[in-house]
This record gives C-alpha cells, sequence and structure tokens, in this order.
C-alpha cells in the first residue's frame, strides 16, 4: 500500500508524475480549483469584513470524497498544484476541503515535470505560503466585486448577459481606443526619393536612398518639393562624400515569457494565445515521446521571467559546443534592466532536456504540438549562444546640392542564427552584400535613373492578438496568466471580432465600452490597473494586508454604481419601434439587441417569430445611385456604411460618409475625428469639421 499520497491538478501531469515515483507514492488529480465563490451571489460578506464565502464547486463532490479516502490512508500528504498564485490557493482549498491539519502540509513546487524535479522538491517540501494564497484571494474578490455589481446594471442598460470585469474592461476600452485613433487619422502627404547608381567597372548598379545635404536630413512633404530635388539632382556630377566601414551585431533574444511566447507563435504559428497555451500546457505535463517514455518536454508555462537555472545554462551551452562549436558558445548573459516585478521564482520556458531535439520528438508529436516545442527549442538554445555579426557599408554620394545614402550588410558570423531566424522585426533599407566596400572616394559614380514616389503616413494598425498581449504586459495590466482568458472573454462576449487576425469591436462592445467609461472611469483606467496589479505584488511579498486593498475599493465602487443608476442614460433601445412592417403577420417591428448587435423583431414573439437585419440610416445619399447610406456588418461584425440597395449598388467605407463632396476632386468626403477628408487618399484633402 501506497505511504505518501501527492495531488496534482490535472490527470496529465498526474500520469507523468506517477512513472517518476516508486510504489511507496499514490498520485491522483484534484482536476483543478475544488473550492469557488458561489456563482449564484457575490459570495462576499461585506458587514463582516469582506470575508468569502466559499463552496465546493459543482461536481467536485464525488473527487473530493475520494481524495479524503486516499488521505485517510496516507502517512504524508504532498500538495503539488502549478508554482504560481493561483496554484498556491488550489493548494490551500485542498487543505480546508480535506481538513489536512496545518502541521502535516507538505506543499512542493517544481518548474519542470521531471524526476529530479519532482524528486528534489519533495525533498524541499514547506508550507502553505499565504502571502500567495492572500493576492490571489484578492484578486479574485476584486474580480467578482466588479463583476458582481456591474454586470447587472449592463444588462439593465444594454442587454443580458453582458459583463464587466477589471482586465477584460481595460482590455475592451484599449480596443476601443486604438479603433478612435484609427477613425480619426487624416493622412499626411510624404515623398521619398530613391535613386539607381552604378560605377564605372562594375556591371551592379546599387539604389541610394535621399538623405538631405551635407548638413543634416531632409523631408520632403510635397510634389514640389520633390520638383526641386529632382530638376537640381538629375544632371548633377555625383561623388563619393564618405565610406565608412562597420561591423553590427544581432543579439539573440531571450528565452521565452508566456507573453513574448504568444506573441511569437501568433506571428509565427499564427496560433491563438488560448491555442498557445492549451498546447504548452500539454508540453509541460507530460506527452509520450519515443524512447523516453511519458516527459514533460518544456518547464511551466505562466511566467514573466527570463532566467534560466545554472543547470539548464551549462547543458544548452554544452550542446552548442559539441553541435556547433566553441565559438558559438555566448561567453555572458545579456542583462535587461525591468523596473516591473516580475515572478523571479519562475524560469523561462524552455525545454526541459535540451539533447531532446524536436527531430528526435517529430514522430510522437501532433504537428502543432511538435512546431511549437521546435520553437521555444530553437529560440531557447539560440539564447545561449554568440551575437550574428555583420560587416556593414555605409557610403554618403554628393551632387546637386544633394545627399544620398546607401548601406550594405555582409553576414560573416552567423551567431545564433545558425538555429534560430526570427523575421526582422522592422523592414531596413540595407542591401544584402558587400559590394560597397569595394568603393573609393574615387569611383566614378553616375546617377542612372530617380525614383520619386509620393506616400500618406498609415494609421496605428488594428491590434491582434499578439500586440495586444504585449501592450497589457507593457501597461502592466494583468499577468502571464490571465492574458489569454481575457482575451477569449472578450471574444466570447463579441464585445470583439476576429477577422483577418486583426480586432474590431463590435455595437454591443461600443456600448459597453461607454457606459463604463461614463459611469466607471477608473476601473476603465490603465494607470487604475496597473498600480492594483502593483498592490497584489505586494499582498504577495508581505508588505500589504490583502484585505487593505478590498476596503479601499469597495466603498468607492458602490459610490460610482449609485451615481450610475440615477444618472447614466438608458442605451438600451429594446422595444423601440421601427417603420418596418412584418410581412408575416403586418405588425410594426422593433429593434432589439441580439449577440450580433440590432436586429428587427416582430413584437407579437412568440406567435410570429420573423426577424431581420436592422439597417440604420445616417441620413446620408449614396454617392453612386443616391439611395440610403446604412450601417452594415461584415459576416464577423465589423462595421461600415454602405448603399441600402447592395448589392446591386456597391458603394462602401469603413468610416462614415459626412454627405459632403470634396471640392478638388469631387470624391466624398469622410467623418475622421473632428475633421473630414477625403476617401481618395491620392487627393489627401481636408478640411474641419462644421460638427
Amino acid at each position: 500500500m501506497a505511504k505518501n499520497l501527492l495531488i496534482v491538478e490535472s490527470p496529465s501531469k498526474a500520469k507523468t508524475i506517477k512513472k517518476f515515483l516508486g510504489a511507496n507514492y499514490e498520485v491522483i488529480a484534484s482536476n483543478g480549483h475544488v473550492r469557488d465563490i458561489p456563482k449564484s451571489r457575490m459570495g462576499i460578506d461585506v458587514d463582516n469584513d469582506y470575508e468569502p464565502k466559499y463552496i465546493t464547486i459543482r461536481g467536485k463532490g464525488d473527487i473530493l470524497a475520494k481524495m479524503r479516502k486516499e488521505v485517510k490512508k496516507a502517512e504524508k500528504v504532498y500538495l503539488a498544484t502549478d508554482p504560481d498564485r493561483e496554484g498556491e490557493a488550489i493548494s490551500w482549498h485542498l487543505v480546508e476541503a480535506l481538513k489536512i491539519p496545518e502541521n502535516e502540509v507538505k506543499r512542493i513546487t517544481f518548474n519542470e515535470v521531471t524526476k529530479n524535479a519532482v524528486r528534489n522538491s519533495i525533498k524541499e517540501a514547506r508550507g502553505i505560503d499565504m502571502n500567495l494564497v492572500d493576492a490571489q484571494q484578492a484578486r479574485r474578490i476584486l474580480d467578482r466585486m466588479i463583476g458582481y455589481r456591474i454586470s447587472p446594471l449592463l444588462w439593465a442598460k444594454v442587454k443580458r448577459g453582458l459583463s464587466a470585469g477589471r482586465v477584460q474592461s481595460v482590455a475592451l476600452r484599449i480596443i476601443c481606443d486604438r479603433e478612435e485613433e484609427i477613425n480619426a487619422f487624416v493622412p499626411q502627404e510624404y515623398w521619398s526619393m530613391d535613386a539607381d547608381f552604378s560605377v564605372k567597372g562594375m556591371k551592379k548598379t546599387f539604389r541610394a536612398n535621399f538623405y538631405g545635404n551635407k548638413n543634416g536630413k531632409l523631408a520632403i512633404s510635397s510634389e514640389k518639393e520633390a520638383d526641386e530635388i529632382v530638376a537640381a539632382v538629375k544632371d548633377a556630377t555625383f561623388k563619393v562624400a564618405e565610406i565608412k566601414m562597420g561591423e553590427r551585431k544581432r543579439q539573440p533574444a531571450p528565452p521565452f515569457t508566456t507573453s513574448t511566447l504568444q506573441q511569437e507563435a501568433a506571428k509565427a504559428l499564427n496560433f491563438s494565445t488560448q491555442k498557445t497555451m492549451r498546447l504548452a500546457q500539454q508540453l509541460y505535463e507530460g506527452v509520450d515521446v519515443k524512447g523516453h517514455g511519458t516527459v514533460g518536454l518544456i518547464t511551466y508555462l505562466r511566467t514573466d521571467s527570463v532566467r534560466v537555472s545554472e543547470e539548464a545554462d551549462a547543458a544548452a551551452k554544452q550542446f552548442v559546443t559539441d553541435n556547433y562549436g566553441i565559438d558559438f558558445v555566448m561567453e555572458s548573459e545579456q542583462k535587461k534592466s525591468d523596473k516591473k516585478k516580475i515572478q523571479d521564482a519562475h524560469e523561462a520556458i524552455r525545454p526541459t532536456y535540451v539533447d531532446i531535439t524536436p527531430a528526435e520528438v517529430k514522430e510522437s508529436l501532433s504537428r502543432d504540438l511538435f512546431r511549437l516545442y521546435q520553437l521555444i527549442w530553437k529560440r531557447f538554445l539560440a539564447s545561449r549562444m554568440q551575437a550574428a555579426k555583420y560587416e556593414t557599408a555605409t557610403v554618403k554620394l554628393d551632387g546637386g546640392g544633394y545627399r544620398f545614402t546607401a548601406t550594405t550588410s555582409e553576414l560573416v558570423f552567423d551567431g545564433f542564427m545558425a538555429v534560430y531566424c526570427p523575421e526582422e522585426e522592422e523592414e531596413t533599407k540595407e542591401i544584402k552584400g558587400g559590394f560597397l566596400k569595394n568603393l573609393t572616394k574615387d569611383s566614378e559614380i553616375k546617377l542612372e535613373e530617380l525614383l520619386p514616389a509620393r506616400h500618406f503616413t498609415s494609421p496605428p494598425a488594428h491590434y491582434n492578438e499578439a500586440s495586444l498581449v504585449k501592450t497589457l504586459e507593457e501597461l502592466g495590466i494583468g499577468r502571464p496568466s490571465t492574458f489569454a482568458p481575457t482575451i477569449t472573454t472578450i471574444l466570447a462576449r463579441r464585445y470583439v471580432v476576429k477577422e483577418n487576425k486583426n480586432l474590431y469591436v463590435t455595437e454591443i462592445g461600443e456600448a459597453v465600452n461607454r457606459i463604463m467609461r461614463q459611469a466607471f472611469c477608473s476601473i476603465v483606467d490603465v494607470n487604475f490597473t496597473a498600480t492594483m496589479e502593483a498592490l497584489l505584488d505586494a499582498v504577495e511579498s508581505g508588505d500589504v494586508y490583502w484585505k487593505t486593498i478590498i476596503r479601499n475599493f469597495y466603498p468607492d465602487l458602490e459610490e460610482s454604481l449609485a451615481n450610475a443608476e440615477k444618472e447614466l442614460e438608458n442605451i438600451k433601445i429594446e422595444d423601440e419601434v421601427s417603420d418596418v412592417v412584418c410581412d408575416m403577420c403586418g405588425r410594426q417591428m422593433v429593434i432589439k439587441y441580439g449577440p450580433h448587435g440590432k436586429f428587427l423583431a416582430c413584437p407579437g414573439f412568440p406567435e410570429c417569430r420573423n426577424t431581420k437585419p436592422y439597417l440604420e440610416k445616417i441620413g446620408v445619399a449614396c454617392p453612386i445611385c443616391g439611395k440610403d447610406v446604412v450601417v452594415r456588418k461584415t459576416k464577423k461584425g465589423r462595421r461600415y456604411y454602405g448603399c441600402e440597395a447592395n448589392p446591386e449598388c456597391e458603394f462602401m467605407a469603413w468610416q462614415k460618409p459626412s454627405g459632403k463632396k470634396c471640392p478638388q476632386c469631387g470624391g466624398i468626403l469622410l467623418e475622421k475625428g473632428n475633421k473630414l477628408a477625403c476617401s481618395n487618399e491620392e487627393c489627401g484633402y481636408v478640411e474641419m469639421s462644421e460638427k
């Protein structure tokens, strides 16, 4: 009979660990949380110093009963839930639910599911860290208060089924703010001036970029300025004014954190944040690998640290030495200053065994699991390698009173790029190859062709999952474990839709954001949310008592709610009568809100179930056919403006048409913030709006 009981969260993790321990250990899974605040009510006793009321989660009674039997049989009970706040809280709930005496609690943590890590953690068993538990309790209670006090207000003002959340509402605001910025953006004209040069004695021409003059850089902002430069240089004699040889190093990126893994997997593998975390969880908990059995292939996946253990660092450098040579090994790790608190108890996300290569596991893993493991493995190994080195040559060419520059780069040492070569984050105008280094000041240069080009500045890009995660991390909003659930929630609620990877706000999302900004501006304030995260970190470190945060927060929330209920305009438009007659029963159809926004429904429901799309007229005539312009939506829910005669009339615009025509080209003027801009970007006409 097993003398020791070890409790983990997931059955797959239990299966992996069971193979590391002998017959003296029984390993069982709690299947995540076993206790939580009840769903049917807020579950926080405001009059009793905000004491939370925990109950057994529905469906977990049988699991707890089984665990109680195992606890009674065992001499020692080890709690091996995940090594973070939430994992610590699950262990504490298990202690409470299973009534394990405090002096018998043995909490163990490990960042990788390997035999040595698990066995070593058993030797270093400790008690429950209540600072971690209290930080998680504070987070849970804050989120519950916001969700359960504000959500009913959204039901009354918009529609039932909506929700607010401490982090999700800020994420929604960030996306809405970007949409407003994009809609208000007015393109600015600018010009580029490239030139092709030939060199006497060389067959190959090269391209240089307009720089300015010998006194400094100049911007070309109009066609007139571009024409003046063309006139000055087209027949000019060019000379090499300066040649500068140099070396450029490209440093390897550090190993992955949760955030950077989600971002890179989105860019390189086209994975959603949710998919990335699901696959990473499988790699962490253990998979069957031919020749190795069940093994956890990566370290813990929720971390914002780039630290690597000395053993893993040494193993990686030895692998590099054996497979690439000593010259490829990084001499000392790059140190990055970071003022924000990180969970440095964790390591970066890395392979547990660097010598288990992607090629070795390819047959044992599904395609997506393999691709994610390969990405993690390559990134980690590259982080232990030398920088890539380039020889660069920069040439300055003067003629006609103006200066052009060209730069070439030639890779002379692969370094980490022998293993991992991510795409360049920014476009570079460097010419690949090193032929410019052969130029001298005496080289005969001839201008072959001038290539002036007109451009317009682009609006900020729409957020996608990767860029939103990056922004949330930079602003200090949420923690590694919250990024994916936050995005999943705002997509599931249809506040935001994903179209061609980009995130767009829906009509319901705009309504919710409007209420939150109007009535609960502090809750959706980025700085407030980041400060709250810092306070939760202070609870974790033992510097702040967790209930102090709740005591300071709840009265302000109640005051905001009271004001909101009195003052907020009722946005709800249910039962607003339209001018459309139901073609099934003859009643006047009404406007309602659904999961995808507004729609028309017969008020005779349930006798008459007729519904129709709601086409909201904006009071502007179509510039093509003269019929009304209406608000339409793409299949995913993104709003645009189109003719009511669609598909016969193809007019559409992403910004709201003003009804006025451009005095320069006759195109339609679109509303962009407090300005009207011509829909024809080649025209570039802009005027101030009268609104």
